[in-house]
């Protein structure tokens, strides 16, 4: 589920829509996490063979480290991806704001935490674009997330969070002895695909969709 302060809105005509803060949300909030609602797509699922419904669900899932695909039922699958984001997951699962966030201000995150299947281009337009987001962008980011991550839930008991009340006992615990402690930290190394698969590049061939496409929505 989106932290409820959050709207559709049109991002510019090459990109489409993208999710904008409808009012603000502070540093160290939840801004996603994923609640009992979620449409959960296993590996071997019919709908993974249908050419059309696997157009829709690669385009708007994102990947768990088990495999599962994971299709949001609100806005959230409409996030779109920023080298710079304002928001990135953790190895708790749930997503975090990583600075404030002004209202009108967009929404993004970092589809390099969400384990992608191939190899993309990116054309974010972030002074920091890395050019690239790759299926081993866990395992050369990891130290800069975590540290970004650190950052934020230091802020977590002194902001108000809508959303923490969908978090699941255990992560629960496991976030209360971090932040109680500062013990147990989960790394959003936790996050990557058990069994990847080699990694291969997006041809660019006059099948592929428009680049904005492939870094455009949540998955």
């Amino acid at each position: 589920m989106l932290h409820p302060a959050t709207e559709l809105g049109a991002v510019s005509p090459d990109i489409g829509v993208g999710i904008f803060a409808s009012g603000f949300i502070p540093k160290g909030t939840i801004i996603y996490i994923k609640d009992p609602l979620e449409i959960v797509i296993e590996e071997g699922d019919n709908r993974l063979q249908d050419p059309a419904m696997r157009k829709l669900i690669d385009r708007y899932s994102y990947m768990e480290p088990t495999g599962k695909r994971i299709v949001s039922w609100d806005l959230a699958k409409y996030m779109n991806h920023s080298c710079d984001a304002n928001s990135i997951s953790t190895g708790y699962g749930f997503e975090i704001a990583i600075r404030d966030i002004e209202p009108g201000e967009e929404i993004t995150d970092d589809y390099g935490l969400l384990n992608v299947e191939q190899r993309m281009p990116c054309c974010c337009g972030a002074s920091n674009c890395r050019g690239w987001i790759g299926e081993d962008d866990i395992q050369k980011y990891h130290t800069k997330w975590d540290s970004l991550a650190r950052d934020a839930l230091a802020y977590y008991y002194y902001v108000s969070q809508p959303l923490g009340g969908l978090m699941d006992t255990l992560t629960r615990r496991q976030l209360q002895r971090y932040l109680d402690t500062g013990e147990g930290f989960r790394s959003v190394n936790q996050l990557r695909l058990h069994a990847r698969k080699p990694a291969r590049a997006v041809s660019l061939s006059a099948d592929t969709p428009p680049l904005i496409e492939a870094v455009g929505d949540f998955g």
